[in-house]
């Protein structure tokens, strides 16, 4: 089980990914859920992070399968 540290260096890798290597893609990171909270102190933790990397990394394999067709 990775560490909430680890899990943001995932996020900032991918993060960065997308940016330089499919800036098309930058407009679905705005719109993802952990940047939009519906609270106003929302809590992050492990799984909160985890689920954000799962969601990064559905788009980005997603949008290169549809990319090689």
């Amino acid at each position: 089980m990775k560490t909430e540290k680890e899990l943001n260096d995932d996020i900032l890798e991918i993060t960065m990914k997308i940016r330089n290597e499919h800036p098309e893609l930058i407009k679905y990171l705005d719109e993802l859920t952990i940047t939009i909270p519906d609270k106003s102190s929302p809590e992050i933790n492990r799984k909160v992070l985890e689920d954000y990397y799962q969601s990064l990394s559905k788009i980005l394999i997603k949008y290169v399968q549809q990319e090689g067709q």
